[in-house]
């Protein structure tokens, strides 16, 4: 499926915007995440008086769309209520690298837009092939896996 045009994109992340729940910081985010398979997953940020359990709009596409199967992405489109085109916090940078670090990340706001590749926006993530490291001399860790204590 061919890609839809990033005003496109930045129109549905920006619908989202309405549904963003933010009586803390009063600023409202809205996010669009485009597939490989070309499907738009959507989220807005959902705040908590518990500050750490706020989920961001980008968490909230990324689970949308896994919870569809989709794994792979191709763009993100980031939208804020605020003045300044904002690029996603440092545990949606995370998050989204779980799935890939090519996909282009576009922040929105107020006619400013800026984009990104994801990979520079994280350049040394934690990721998968550094927990098939195996375990380090002494630590035990291995013996669980054995079965052996």
């Amino acid at each position: 499926m061919d890609p839809l045009p990033l005003d496109r994109l930045v129109a549905l992340a920006r619908e989202m915007l309405v549904y963003s729940y933010a009586p803390y910081s009063r600023f409202s985010v809205g996010a669009a995440l485009e597939a490989d398979t070309g499907e738009i997953f959507t989220g807005c940020n959902v705040e908590n008086a518990s500050y750490g359990l706020t989920i961001c709009a980008e968490q909230n596409a990324v689970a949308a769309a896994v919870s569809r199967g989709r794994r792979r992405f191709r763009r993100l489109v980031v939208v804020t209520g605020g003045q300044r085109a904002v690029a996603p916090c440092g545990r949606c940078r995370q998050v989204l690298a779980e799935f890939g670090t090519d996909m282009v990340v576009y922040g929105v706001a107020n006619g400013e837009r800026m984009h990104w590749k994801l990979k520079d926006l994280i350049p040394d993530h934690f990721g998968r092939e550094l927990l098939d490291m195996g375990p380090a001399s002494g630590d035990g860790a291995g013996a669980a896996e054995s079965g052996s204590r």
